[in-house]
C-alpha cells in the first residue's frame, strides 16, 4: 500500500470518529490546539526559520518571503483564529429544510461532514492551522499538502495540532500532512473513494493542475481578476477612495482589484484624479490608448494584461463607452471572483448586478470585502469561483454536504 493511500485510509477511519463527535469535543480540540500552538511557539518559529533561510537562498522575492515567515505574533494569530472557530455555530446537524409529507413521513435535510478533505495550498504556513481548524469544526478529517517552501513549518505545526487532538480523545489522524513531492500529490488527486473533495488554494497554475488532473471532486477557489467599474453617474471622490482601497490595501490577495474600467463621459475627470493617486501609491498602470494619453509613465496594455491576476502593485485600465461595454469587458476577462460598480444610479447598479456573473458583485464598496470574516462567516477555507456546491467565501456550512433523514411509523409505498 502506498504512503498516500495509507494516509487517506487513516483519515477515513478518523473521519468516522469525528463525525460522531459533539460540538463540545470539537471545540475543546480547537482550544487545545490553540494552547499548544502558543506553548510550542519557539519550536514552530525555529522550524520556520529553516524555510525562510532556504527561500532567501533560492532568491525568492521578499514579498513572498514575508508571507512565508512566522514570528510569535503570527503564531498567536493562528491560535486566536482557532479560538474564534470554537465560538462559531457548529454546522453539523443543522436542518436545511424539513416538513411532514402527506403520508405522515417526517423529512429533514441535515448538514453532515464531507468526510475526508484534501487541501493543496501554497506558501503561507498559517493556512495549515486555519484549514485544519475549519475542517475539524465542520467534522472533516483533513489531508494537508502545503508547498515545499514551507515544509519544515508545516510539519512542526501539524505535529502540534495532532498531539492536541489526542489530548481531548480525538484520533491524531483527523489532521495529517501529505508529502510535497509531485508523485504524492498526483496520487492524492487520484484517491477517489478515500478522499471526498479536494480544495486547491494558490495561483492559477496550481488550481488548473488540480482541476485538470484530479479524479477526486474539486472545489475551485481563489483566482481573482477583479474589476472596478466607474460608471457615468459615479461620485468620483468615492470612486477614487474605493479604487485605491481595492488595489492597494493588500495587493497580493485574490480579492484585490486588478482592472479599472471608466465610462468615457467621466474619464477625463476621473483619470486626472486617479492616475496621480495610483502613481503616488506605487501602482503601475497598464492602460489602453486613452489611459496612456491621460497620464505619465503609463504602460501600454496588452490583451494579456487585461486577463492577468497581478497580485502586485499593477493595474490594467481601460475607458469604455457604456455600461454594456464594461459588462462585455468583464465577461471576457473576469475570473468570476469579485467585480464592482461605482454609481449613484440605481438602474445602472441593478443592470450591472444582473449582467455580471461573478461569485460576488459589489455596488459602491471595495472588492476587498469578499472574505469570510468580512461577510460575518467568522472563517473561510477559500473563495469558490465555481457554481456547483458552493460559490463565494466558503465558511463552515460550505464545508458540509447534506443527507435526508426520513422518519416514519411503518409506512410502505403502494
Amino acid at each position: 500500500m502506498s504512503e498516500i493511500i495509507e494516509l487517506a485510509r487513516r483519515a477515513r477511519e478518523a473521519s468516522y470518529a469525528l463525525a460522531e463527535a459533539s460540538r463540545a469535543t470539537k471545540d475543546a480540540a480547537l482550544h487545545a490546539m490553540a494552547a499548544a500552538l502558543r506553548s510550542h511557539t519557539d519550536e514552530i518559529v525555529a522550524a520556520n526559520a529553516v524555510d525562510v533561510a532556504a527561500a532567501r537562498e533560492a532568491g525568492t522575492p521578499e514579498s513572498t518571503v514575508d508571507r512565508l515567515a512566522l514570528d510569535a505574533g503570527r503564531v498567536d494569530g493562528m491560535a486566536a483564529g482557532l479560538e474564534q472557530l470554537a465560538g462559531l455555530t457548529d454546522p453539523v446537524g443543522e436542518v436545511v429544510r424539513g416538513y411532514t409529507l402527506p403520508n405522515g413521513l417526517e423529512l429533514r435535510q441535515v448538514r453532515v461532514p464531507f468526510g475526508v478533505v484534501g487541501i493543496i495550498y501554497e506558501a503561507r504556513p498559517n493556512v495549515t492551522a486555519d484549514a485544519a481548524g475549519i475542517c475539524l469544526k465542520s467534522g472533516n478529517a483533513v489531508l494537508l499538502r502545503g508547498s515545499s517552501s514551507a515544509a519544515a513549518s508545516n510539519v512542526a505545526i501539524i505535529d502540534v495540532l495532532r498531539d492536541a487532538a489526542t489530548s481531548v480523545g480525538l484520533p491524531a489522524d483527523v489532521v495529517q500532512g501529505v508529502p510535497t513531492d509531485r508523485a504524492a500529490v498526483k496520487e492524492l488527486m487520484q484517491a477517489r473513494g478515500l478522499v471526498d473533495v479536494l480544495i486547491p488554494r494558490g495561483g492559477a497554475g496550481l488550481i488548473q493542475t488540480v482541476v485538470s488532473e484530479s479524479t477526486v471532486p474539486v472545489i475551485e477557489t481563489g483566482v481573482g481578476n477583479c474589476h472596478v467599474y466607474v460608471d457615468a453617474d459615479a461620485d468620483l471622490g468615492l470612486a477614487l477612495e474605493i479604487l485605491l482601497n481595492s488595489k492597494t490595501q493588500r495587493p497580493s490577495v485574490c480579492n484585490a482589484a486588478e482592472s479599472l474600467l471608466v465610462h468615457a463621459s467621466v474619464a477625463d475627470d476621473f483619470l486626472a484624479l486617479a492616475l496621480p493617486a495610483l502613481a503616488a501609491a506605487g501602482v503601475t498602470v497598464h492602460g489602453d490608448p486613452t489611459v496612456v494619453a491621460a497620464g505619465n509613465d503609463i504602460v501600454a496594455a496588452t490583451d494579456e494584461d487585461y486577463g492577468t491576476e497581478y497580485n502586485s502593485l499593477d493595474l490594467s485600465a481601460a475607458v469604455v463607452d457604456s455600461l454594456e461595454s464594461a459588462v462585455q469587458h468583464i465577461r471576457r476577462y473576469s475570473s468570476g471572483h469579485t467585480d464592482a460598480i461605482i454609481t449613484r444610479s440605481q438602474s445602472a447598479a441593478r443592470r450591472f448586478v444582473q449582467a455580471v456573473d461573478s461569485a460576488a458583485v459589489v455596488v459602491n464598496a471595495s472588492t476587498r470585502f469578499t472574505d469570510g470574516g468580512e461577510f460575518g462567516f467568522g472563517a473561510e477555507i477559500g473563495i469558490s469561483t465555481q457554481k456547483l456546491h458552493a460559490r463565494g467565501p466558503m465558511g463552515l456550512p460550505e464545508m458540509t454536504s447534506t443527507k435526508y433523514v426520513v422518519t416514519g411509523e411503518g409506512q410502505t409505498r403502494n
